[in-house]
């Protein structure tokens, strides 16, 4: 039928052919449309995938910055604090420092200066070793008659006596005159002219005397003032001298205290129990294999010796030739430097290390003052720390091998296991701020030679012995800035050495010096060849006291010279 009308009408064709095809092609149209969705929604979906992997991303980097922006704060505050902060731990008030991390601005019982009130008071001193000058008042003499009478007074032969404290400083000239003789005999053989033999001087041909010299080395390696404000205040005494002949002088003098030094340092090394330290020293010299002016001042601090000295490097290798490589085993105090912990001595077993808790307990109080929400977790740790101290203190002020002794040493073992144990639980916490894992970390790392001083009550729980020892040359270094020569470096570290170790024997440094050089003197400007006399552990404080009295004329010896 179909065939039929097609026939009859083929215009009706075209038209049914376009009919048939039309919904195939609205079709086609249509999986067409829904492939391009398809592909679009996939594209969609990649994207989105994308930037939320993205943002994930983002928000990760926002929380590492964060914390990084936190950690820079406190370690920003932590700077802050060692450079504006008070540098010392002492405080005005009298709290309990080991629970307070304001340096005492917040703290309400602030104390008054000067004396306490219920606080025994400080013993008068006593001077009587001083000579004593007497002068005698008189009333004056229109003063010694009575006003009604006119008669004299009589003098009772009493005083009412009262005394103060002098200083006569005074520079001076001794002039000496060698007297001549000649002979009244006319023997052969005798000469024409005798001469008195002349005066030991400490540097042949120099016009200051030994006293001069004490004055100057004092000063400036004992009291740790630069030269040039002893030379003004001398000038005030009308003695003025050339700042380059007392420093030609000193170079001059640094080989007479050599001997003393090195018997020092042998002295120093035969120390079981010993501490070191070392601080920055400037040395003003051009060094081939050295880029700036930085040399170091290091401390080895014996049972009771001191000796400094200065080297230019910073390694391991400058106390590995200070300490014995053999013998009996060196406890050694130190703070957690790790050239120590690299030390050959170390490493073979003969220097057993000993770690300083004074170290450890800056680190929680750096944390406590650089993240406040960090400040009550840090003066927990503090007040653990204060209490191992309190029950060291206790331990020691009892007789060994007592029961209260023994119960003693149990709390302070148990004190120590405690923080050990709170330690560990604090590490396992995943949860726990980085800056208290940092510093837990370092407690454990060098937990063994923290802990050393609960089975050896000699040693001690810091090393702040030998950082006082460095106080007084680091304050040479900021009066004086260090040394222009390595003749000058030499001469600091020796007389430091010198002076720290008189100081830890109670001996005066003063008398010392000057029997020294005068013996130096005698010996024509060079060291004695005996200096057994002089080294401290020879001594007794009576023989170098302050009240000893020392010849104010010079030795002589019994030859004569002629002329």
């Amino acid at each position: 039928m179909e065939g039929a009308l097609i026939e009859l009408c083929p215009e009706m064709e075209v038209g049914t052919q376009e009919l048939l095809t039309q919904p195939d092609l609205e079709l086609a149209g249509v999986l067409a449309e829904v492939a391009r969705l398809q592909r679009e929604n996939y594209e969609l979906r990649q994207q989105a995938g994308y930037w939320k992997g993205m943002h994930a991303k983002a928000v990760e980097r926002l929380t590492a910055l964060q914390e990084e922006i936190e950690r820079l704060r406190g370690e920003n505050r932590k700077l802050q604090d060692r450079l504006f902060a008070r540098k010392s731990e002492k405080k005005a008030s009298g709290t309990d420092r080991s629970n307070d991390l304001d340096d005492g601005k917040t703290s309400s019982a602030k104390r008054s200066r000067g004396q306490q009130r219920g606080k025994p008071g400080p013993q008068r001193r006593d001077h009587s070793h001083l000579p004593a000058e007497v002068i005698f008042i008189d009333l004056p003499e229109q003063d010694r008659v009575c006003r009604a009478c006119g008669l004299p007074f009589a003098e009772l032969g009493e005083t009412e006596d009262s005394e103060q404290i002098e200083i006569d400083v005074r520079a001076y000239r001794r002039i000496y005159r060698r007297r001549r003789y000649r002979p009244t005999c006319k023997c052969a053989g005798c000469w024409r002219v005798f001469l008195a033999p002349p005066v030991p001087k400490l540097i042949p041909k120099g016009s200051l005397g030994i006293s001069v010299w004490v004055e100057i080395l004092l000063d400036k390696f004992l009291s740790y003032r630069p030269t040039y404000r002893l030379l003004e205040q001398w000038r005030t005494l009308e003695l003025d001298l050339s700042l380059g002949t007392v420093t030609d002088g000193l170079r001059r003098l640094e080989p007479l205290f050599t001997p003393v030094y090195e018997a020092l340092i042998e002295r120093n090394r035969q120390s079981v129990y010993q501490q070191a330290d070392e601080t920055r020293w400037l040395m003003f010299i051009v060094k081939e294999d050295k880029e700036n002016h930085r040399w170091w001042l290091w401390l080895h601090l014996g049972e009771d010796t001191a000796v400094y000295r200065v080297d230019p490097s910073r390694s391991h290798t400058v106390p590995e030739t200070h300490y014995p490589t053999e013998g009996d085993t060196i406890y050694l105090m130190v703070d957690r430097y790790a050239a120590y912990k690299a030390m050959i001595q170390v490493k073979n077993g003969l220097i057993v290390l000993i770690f300083c808790w004074a170290h450890v307990r800056r680190d929680f109080v750096e944390v406590g003052k650089g993240w406040e929400e960090l400040k009550e977790w840090a003066l927990q740790w503090l007040q653990r720390i204060r209490e191992l101290y309190r029950l060291n203190r206790e331990r020691l002020a009892l007789p060994a091998s007592t029961p209260e002794y023994e119960t003693a040493e149990k709390k302070l073992r148990l004190a120590v296991q405690n923080m050990q144990t709170q330690r560990d639980a604090e590490l396992a916490d995943l949860q726990l701020r980085e800056p208290c894992r940092k510093v837990l970390s370092s407690l454990a790392e060098h937990w063994q030679g923290l802990t050393r001083f609960v089975d050896d009550p000699r040693l001690p729980m810091d090393n702040n012995a030998s950082e006082r020892r460095l106080r007084g040359p680091a304050l040479g270094r900021k009066n004086f800035y260090g040394s222009a020569a390595e003749w000058s470096g030499r001469l600091a570290a020796m007389l430091f050495s010198i002076f720290a170790t008189l100081q830890m024997w109670k001996l005066n440094p003063r008398t010392w010096l000057q029997a020294f050089l005068q013996k130096c003197a005698q010996a024509g400007g060079k060291a004695p060849e005996d200096i057994r006399p002089f080294l401290p552990w020879n001594l007794s404080p009576a023989q170098t006291s302050a009240d000893t009295t020392t010849p104010t004329s010079p030795t002589t010896d019994d030859s004569p010279d002629t002329s």
